[in-house]
């Protein structure tokens, strides 16, 4: 119940009603997994400078559905968050304006439940530029791998320390590694965390509401 009041609020701030597509039903087994590179970790303040994005439809990477872009900021990337995302200025040359591509964004998720690791962070970056432009925050269910992969391990106490540090899980799974701080790449190494956990977890306790 809870859930439909927040949805009916969502849709009544919504600006657009091209984008009433978002809160359609989810098509059955298919998600989105996500990853954005930013400026910095403040959402307030901070800016997405590339999404990366793919596809899991019946329990396979669809490699052909992907989305990546690099947006432009609106001011000089600083040289401390290059050497983070490793983004030069060079790169953004060219990139698409935030608009254009959070709309392109959009389209590409349709109404899917995203897939991210500590996705809570890249939603509140995308819900900063959809805030603006329709109104409202990405109104998307969300599934937070890390969540997921902590469920899977035997503790002998509810104290004991889960490492739940990309790598550690990556290596512990034993996933490749496609190189890191690319957005794409982050969120295709996610979509494979997502599908070796996704039957060792109840579905129930890995979705979230935004």
């Amino acid at each position: 119940m809870f859930k439909n009041i927040i949805r009916k609020f969502q849709i009544s701030r919504l600006k657009d009603k091209n984008f009433l597509y978002l809160f359609d039903e989810a098509p059955k087994n298919e998600y989105i997994c996500l990853d954005c590179e930013t400026t910095g970790l403040n959402p307030r303040k901070d800016e997405i400078i590339s999404i990366g994005a793919v596809m899991i439809k019946d329990n396979k990477v669809i490699m052909r559905k992907n989305f990546n872009i690099f947006l432009k900021p609106s001011s000089k990337v600083n040289a401390e968050s290059i050497k983070i995302h490793q983004i030069r200025p060079i790169d953004l040359q060219n990139a698409t304006e935030p608009k254009v591509a959070i709309y392109k964004l959009l389209e590409f998720i349709g109404s899917r439940p995203i897939i991210g690791y500590y996705i809570k962070f890249d939603i509140a970056m995308i819900s900063k530029y959809t805030k603006q432009y329709i109104g409202i925050n990405l109104p998307n269910e969300s599934i937070e791998v890390s969540s997921m992969y902590y469920k899977t391990k035997k503790r002998s106490s509810e104290y004991e320390f889960v490492d739940l540090k990309f790598d550690t899980i990556m290596k512990n799974l034993d996933i490749p590694e496609l190189g890191k701080h690319d957005a794409l790449n982050d969120a295709i190494m996610t979509a494979m965390i997502f599908l070796k956990l996704k039957d060792k977890t109840p579905a129930k306790t890995t979705f979230y509401t935004n």
